[in-house]
């Protein structure tokens, strides 16, 4: 029984990019663009919007739970690319929880006159286990609070935008006072992680009404307006805060910007909301990475211990066990710029095997060689362009996003061949 409609497609879209990743990469945009903030967030929109061609083509042809994982297998077939993209998820969704706790932390300290490093990371645990307590103890409450969270936090935004609008001044964003076009392209991808989220939409396409319509514009619709959402907030922030200030408050420069207009009460307001809004982002992270952990481990694709389920609650508790166990290891142990270089190149990789899956398929999905084909190079020059840069400034993040690469590669190929033997319920080819 299909029970979603267009506008529930859409706020599915919209409710996952819009989660904790505006109020954690603002600060880091401007750090790299400059005047040019807004430009950035439009470039790294461009690859999401060309991205979501891929997804909205795929989905008509294969509604499936299993979205991205399922689009990889039907475009490779069943080898240890497409077995180790499970494994490479799980783990960029574990990144996006230590961004999202992170975050948390940084808008968290603002509420306290001292701050320490002790404060910071205590103010990290609480963020991530509190939400794995809520997940273990009523699953239900995470599906029941994010319509409600989505929708507070998107009317703040656009508070801030419309309160905003007459204090911007033009000249802060004059190309005198961007960054070179290397580093704006950069700051594009780093910030990339802002619009992982959409999605989602895909792992929701047998339960949408009118699917073959409303897929697409569900795409479309919610990866534009969050888009506009995003330009027009970092006009605001660079159009009428000066970059010495944000650069001090880097970290919380979504609060800043609300400061010139509405005062010190619409700096807490969007820092209230930023708690708020991290926190149920990483509330429904954990328990969909749970939940996704558990259904690969039913297909045996992982070890059978992840199917660890609650007989009442229906709660893969291993799951979340681990889930939360990782994203602490992660969020306790890398800063803020590595996490978000992480988090976008894990998705920008992901997204890039899901638009050549789309490009290896275009006859059965009816989609455009041309799109399909510029969406491939975008995705492809814009992974490169984030790892090029970062490997000459930030090399560790660099490291620890090619062992996510090469642990899971290695995790398929010896888990894989040696002791389930199989990918979803089929024997591997045997190459010639």
């Amino acid at each position: 029984m299909r029970s979603i409609g267009l506008l529930g497609a859409i706020s599915i879209g919209i409710g996952g990019m819009v989660g904790g990743g505006i109020f954690a990469v603002l600060g880091e945009a401007v750090s790299l663009a400059h005047g040019a903030t807004a430009v950035a967030f439009a470039i790294a929109g461009i690859v999401a919007l060309l991205t979501a061609y891929s997804y909205a083509k795929l989905s008509v042809s294969y509604q499936s739970e299993g979205g991205t994982v399922t689009f990889i297998d039907k475009a490779f077939g069943d080898n240890i690319l497409s077995g180790s993209v499970n494994l490479m998820l799980w783990l960029s969704y574990l990144v996006t929880i230590s961004l999202y706790a992170t975050a948390f932390a940084s808008y968290g300290e603002t509420f306290f006159t001292h701050q320490s490093v002790w404060l910071h990371h205590g103010l990290i645990v609480v963020s991530i286990v509190l939400p794995a307590i809520i997940n273990l103890v009523s699953a239900s409450f995470v599906g029941k609070s994010e319509t409600v969270i989505v929708v507070i936090k998107v009317s703040l935004l656009i508070l801030v935008i419309v309160a905003g609008a007459s204090f911007v001044d033009p000249q802060r964003m004059s190309p005198v006072h961007w960054g070179s076009p290397l580093s704006i392209v950069t700051a594009g991808m780093i910030i990339f992680v802002a619009y992982e989220g959409f999605e989602l939409i895909a792992n929701s396409a047998q339960d949408i009404k009118n699917p073959n319509k409303n897929l697409p514009r569900a795409f479309y619709a919610s990866v534009i307006i969050v888009i506009a959402l995003y330009v027009l907030i970092s006009i605001i922030t660079v159009g009428s805060v000066s970059e010495n200030a944000l650069m001090q408050a880097k970290d919380y420069a979504l609060a800043i910007a609300a400061k010139p207009s509405l005062g010190q009460t619409g700096f807490m307001l969007v820092a209230a909301a930023a708690l708020l809004s991290t926190f149920s982002a990483i509330n429904a992270t954990i328990y969909g990475n749970a939940r996704l952990g558990y259904i690969i481990a039913k297909d045996g694709k992982l070890p059978r211990s992840l199917m660890d389920e609650g007989k009442k609650s229906g709660v893969p508790f291993k799951g979340v066990l681990y889930t939360t166990l990782f994203s602490l290891i992660l969020a306790n142990s890398i800063d803020l710029t590595e996490i978000a270089i992480i988090g976008s190149a894990g998705f920008l990789l992901i997204f890039l095997l899901v638009n050549i899956s789309a490009f290896k398929l275009y006859k059965e999905i009816q989609a455009c060689r041309f799109v399909l084909v510029t969406s491939s190079v975008l995705s492809f020059l814009a992974l490169c362009t984030l790892l090029f840069h970062t490997y000459t400034s930030n090399p560790k993040a660099v490291v620890i996003f090619m062992s996510f690469i090469i642990v899971s590669g290695l995790f398929e190929l010896i888990y894989g061949r040696y002791v389930r033997g199989q990918f979803f319920d089929r024997a591997y080819k045997v190459q010639s």
